[in-house]
């Protein structure tokens, strides 16, 4: 949209409860952008005087280039070493003496920074967010502190703790061919010791451009005035070109892929099955089916594989499916996958995991599902919707990734309602791209722990 231009849109955040009661809680987005391609979503709600600051970055570890693994991760830790009117620590500094928290994370699509503050602190979080957007401050110092922070974090979360990179290091690079689905996005020692300033100078100018950029705040805002704070902090932001986004989508597989790995630190074996899904973008309305069958599969202690597994036969410990390599399914392009990921004991034979998990999915393909069932697995998917939503940043948060992913804030409104119209056919239907003889599979042996 030009500069100048503002739109606006109902968003309902709602569907059918469990009781039955149709919830009506909306939340109206409106959205312009500035000359430097800045796009922002503003989403008031006067009901709290809280506001949320979110900005989304287009970049993620698929974004990286080899030879710079782990980079997206590292840049966003970079972001926090001060800018160009803040020095270093201020930033954390303005934001709790406000009352207020900050954060980021880095995903496979996007990098988000965010503060949750009181409202009257609004402007200060904008000037934080802008001085960093303009100038982060990098320096050999800061590089060289923030290279050892990521190394000693992949020491506590990945190399010295019981399947640390199990499975979401390790079956994307069964599953997929490409080298931005396949590698470690954590990084490895050789790439990060090996970046330099002149990397992450090159990295921030290519990707920190405010046109591959969403603002999106959140709470007790007035429009009017907020635009004015927007376009005062972030219009002076330099505009710079927009990289593309990358090809991500890969073919179909057309046959299974399996391998082993060993964790000396696991106190069980376990195994992991990825199978890919319809595109979440491009083919939305198939990929919900999967996303629902997902939740069919393993949630709850009514779900067809907790129930035969470990209640049942009880040849499992523990067993989860999700989409999404960070089990948030609508924060993420194509390609990914649905996994189903199983613990079990040392006794057990990990084939007949694998075939007690493929005849799941046969009964349900052939059997379909019955409309309590899938209505009880609405229901909750529907209440943790409704619960992320609860709290100004959680709501800000969806908005934002709707935008950025999908190109529409108001979708993070519309997922409860879009949930609850799901029909078993679909569901059933989605059973047909868990196919096992195109199904990734990854076995973790464990070799030194309590068995």
């Amino acid at each position: 949209m030009p500069d100048g231009g503002r739109s606006a849109a109902a968003v309902s955040v709602g569907g059918v409860t469990a009781a039955g009661a149709e919830l009506t809680l909306r939340h109206p987005v409106e959205r312009f952008a500035l000359d430097n391609g800045l796009r922002v979503v503003l989403a008031p709600d006067r009901s709290v005087p809280v506001v949320a600051v979110t900005v989304f970055y287009g970049v993620g570890m698929r974004n990286e280039p080899e030879g710079r693994t782990g980079f997206a991760h590292l840049f966003e830790h970079m972001m926090f070493q001060g800018s160009a009117h803040v020095p270093k620590m201020e930033h954390a500094r303005l934001v709790q003496a406000a009352g207020g928290s900050f954060n980021g994370s880095t995903h496979q699509d996007y990098t988000n920074y965010y503060e949750a503050l009181p409202a009257e602190a609004l402007e200060r979080a904008l000037f934080l967010e802008a001085d960093r957007m303009a100038a982060p401050a990098i320096t050999q110092e800061n590089l060289r502190n923030q290279i050892d922070v990521v190394k000693e974090e992949i020491r506590v979360n990945v190399l010295n703790r019981p399947y640390g990179a199990f499975p979401w290091l390790q079956l994307p690079r069964i599953a997929f061919d490409g080298f931005a689905n396949t590698h470690d996005g954590y990084g490895s020692f050789v790439d990060l010791e090996s970046s330099t300033v002149d990397d992450a100078t090159d990295f921030f100018s290519r990707y920190y451009a405010p046109g591959n950029a969403v603002l999106c705040i959140g709470g007790d805002l007035d429009v009017d005035d907020t635009e004015k704070l927007v376009r005062r902090w972030f219009g002076p932001v330099p505009a710079r070109d927009v990289p593309p986004t990358p090809p991500t989508g890969e073919p179909w597989p057309s046959e299974v892929r399996r391998d082993v790995v060993e964790d000396a630190l696991a106190p069980a074996p376990a195994v992991a099955l990825g199978w890919r899904v319809p595109d979440p973008v491009g083919d939305f309305d198939r990929y919900l089916g999967t996303v629902l069958l997902a939740e069919l599969l393993s949630e709850g202690d009514a779900s067809r594989l907790e129930r035969r597994l470990v209640h049942d036969e009880r040849i499992a410990i523990a067993q989860s499916s999700y989409v999404g390599l960070f089990g948030d399914p609508f924060d993420v392009r194509d390609a990914t996958l649905l996994t189903t990921q199983v613990h079990h004991p040392a006794g057990v034979p990990v084939d007949r995991v694998l075939a007690a998990v493929h005849e799941e999915v046969r009964r349900i393909a052939e059997d379909g599902v019955g409309a309590e069932e899938l209505a009880r697995v609405q229901a909750r998917a529907e209440a943790q919707l409704l619960r992320q939503a609860d709290s100004v940043l959680g709501r800000t948060l969806a908005f934002a990734a709707a935008e950025l992913v999908h190109g529409r804030a108001e979708l993070a409104g519309e997922l409860a309602a879009r949930l609850a119209a799901v029909t078993p056919a679909q569901v059933r239907a989605a059973t047909g791209d868990l196919d096992p003889g195109t199904v990734a599979v990854l076995e973790l042996r464990a070799t030194g722990g309590r068995r």
